[in-house]
């Protein structure tokens, strides 16, 4: 069963620290949801094809997914005009599953 670690008091509190952080996260096949600019997001590590480990899309719309081989590729992905890798330590994490 997977367990659901609810977002602590703030969302500055439950952001991720480093690029470090993220990419250990998403490579332990954890689910994010996350907002930047008001838009609402969600990424999955490991998904059930081996080609594509890590899932990203918006959040509730269909056929918005984009896929990637590595947690450095996932750094890529565009959010909301800005590229992750920028903005990592700066979105706010609404929830982390494990």
């Amino acid at each position: 069963m997977d367990t659901i670690f609810p977002a602590c008091n703030t969302l500055e509190d439950d952001r991720f620290e480093s690029i470090e952080e993220f990419k250990d996260c998403i490579g332990r096949g954890d689910e994010i949801e996350f907002e930047w600019k008001g838009v609402h997001f969600g990424m999955s590590g490991c998904q059930p094809k081996p080609e594509h480990r890590i899932m990203a899309y918006l959040w509730n719309q269909p056929d918005t997914e984009q896929y990637f081989d590595t947690p450095d590729d996932a750094l890529e992905y565009i959010v909301a005009g800005d590229r992750l890798r920028d903005i990592i330590s700066q979105i706010d994490v609404l929830s982390r599953a494990f």
